[in-house]
């Protein structure tokens, strides 16, 4: 047990990605697809002429799943190849298939068409939490649609909005990720049978330069590994375009602002003690300071989320090194950042989907904000008004702005209470205006209300449709 404490072991495992994102992208997954792309393979060029049997397509067939690892990493050690490694044990799995397995491949072949297949299930799991999210957010906007809350613009009091009405300005971020990473789950061509270069110049030797049998191999290996034959590359390197990791990790970095934006709004507010994450009956807040309610859940998407930005650009300076076919640099690297961007947005979708179903809302402190700041809000309607009624607009326009500093500066100076409306009430430009009306904070809350409806309408009930994220597994949160 004590073992496993005295080496590293990344965060994203022990601490931070879901189970399903560490499958996707454990060893395990990988080698057992190499060996499913290596059997469409044989069946393929069987079907196409190729002199391969019955029997050793179904000795490959029966032993996809049963690696013998130790094996590997002997033959790893003394091959220094990790795809050459894995062909060697598979053929000691399957003797009868020996001589038959990555015929007229290239490493790529298992390598680049096994990550495509990653890639896809991993953006495709990413993209169903990501629609939970909104549709946690559009439940809670609907929730909340009608409460109003001050507004900010600079981080300043503005014109107000509802608690629901904001709560759909962060399903929107979440959307308009959703939108580009389906577009990247649509878009994403599989590499096929490609060989060395990316000229297929192997399998047009083992075709006898029969180029329509080359190109059906490709299309057959496509289909078998359920991919449409449409959705392949045109042309390759040895490797796919490393441009299409670029993309991909791009995507999810937008993803993560979006989270980011999202944590830091909620982090602020329960600053303000108007909305807070769900805190344990249990939990502890501070080692020092007991009355402590951190956000922490939401910090810590934030920290995350700011890695995956970070990760972003790596992908970019690979592709853009990749000399001529192919380079091998970009090995390691990809090795790192592309697991770890799936698997730190993974966690941070989790935790806002903790977050955002047990959110905590304080009416009496959004209304008691509200009320501390509307009567400068309401400033512009009572001049207006007063206007209406027949009072010269400059000269109102002043009589307001002075009091309104006068107030301003009592509450700064001296800690006391916006007393505006009560130095408005003796002005006698506002005779017979009737203030409290005029102070009602749904008259200056727009169309907030509307707007979280038809969101709703558009967007997230679509998106829940299509997803059904009630069916996906409660996040469970390891700390």
């Amino acid at each position: 047990m004590s073992g496993e404490f005295d080496r590293y072991r990344s965060p994203l495992e022990t601490r931070y990605a879901s189970e399903a994102m560490q499958r996707l992208w454990s060893d395990g997954h990988r080698f057992r697809t190499w060996r499913r792309l290596w059997l469409a393979l044989a069946e393929s060029e069987k079907a196409l002429g190729l002199d391969i049997t019955d029997s050793q397509i179904q000795a490959m067939r029966e032993h996809l799943d049963d690696i013998d690892y130790e094996s590997a990493a002997k033959h790893e050690q003394r091959l220094r190849h990790d795809v050459m490694a894995h062909v060697h044990t598979f053929g000691e799995a399957a003797p009868e298939a020996r001589g038959i397995i990555h015929l007229g491949a290239t490493s790529q072949f298992v390598n680049c068409n096994a990550e495509l297949l990653i890639l896809r299930d991993a953006m495709q799991l990413l993209a169903t939490k990501a629609a939970s999210v909104i549709a946690a957010l559009g439940q809670f906007a609907t929730q909340w649609k009608d409460l109003p809350t001050l507004g900010f613009t600079h981080y300043q009091p503005a014109q107000p909005v509802t608690v629901g009405r904001r709560a759909i300005t962060w399903a929107q971020d979440f959307w308009l990720g959703l939108e580009d990473l389906e577009f990247r789950i649509e878009s994403l061509r599989f590499r096929g049978v490609r060989g060395a270069t990316g000229t297929q110049a192997s399998f047009l030797a083992l075709f006898d330069g029969d180029e329509s049998k080359v190109d059906e191999l490709d299309r057959l290996v496509t289909r078998q590994m359920g991919w449409s034959e449409d959705r392949r590359l045109p042309v390759t390197g040895q490797t796919y375009p490393r441009i299409v990791d670029a993309q991909i990790t791009s995507c999810l970095a937008a993803m993560s602002a979006a989270v980011h934006k999202c944590a830091t709004d909620i982090r602020l507010l329960a600053n303000r003690k108007e909305i807070e994450e769900p805190f344990g009956k249990k939990q502890i807040g501070s080692s020092a300071m007991p009355y402590k309610r951190n956000p922490m859940r939401c910090e810590r998407a934030c920290g995350m989320a700011r890695f995956v930005m970070t990760l972003a650009s790596s992908p970019l300076q690979t592709a853009s090194t990749q000399w001529f076919e192919r380079t091998l640099d970009d090995s390691a690297n990809r090795r790192l950042v592309l697991p770890e961007a799936f698997l730190a947005l993974d966690g941070c979708l989790d935790i806002m989907r903790d977050v955002l179903a047990g959110l905590v809302v304080y009416p009496e402190t959004i209304r008691r904000n509200l009320e501390a700041e509307l009567p400068f809000m309401a400033s512009e309607e009572l001049l207006m008004e007063a206007v209406r009624r027949g009072g010269d607009r400059q000269e109102v326009h002043e009589a307001i702005r002075q009091h309104a500093q006068d107030a301003a500066n009592r509450v700064k100076s001296e800690g006391a209470d916006n007393d505006l409306i009560e130095r408005l009430r003796k002005e006698p430009l506002m005779d017979g205006i009737d203030l409290e009306a005029l102070l009602d904070p749904a008259r200056y809350i727009g169309r907030s209300s509307s707007q979280v409806d038809q969101f709703n309408d558009k967007i997230v009930g679509p998106i829940s449709q299509r997803y059904a994220p009630e069916a996906l597994d409660e996040a469970a949160l390891k700390v």
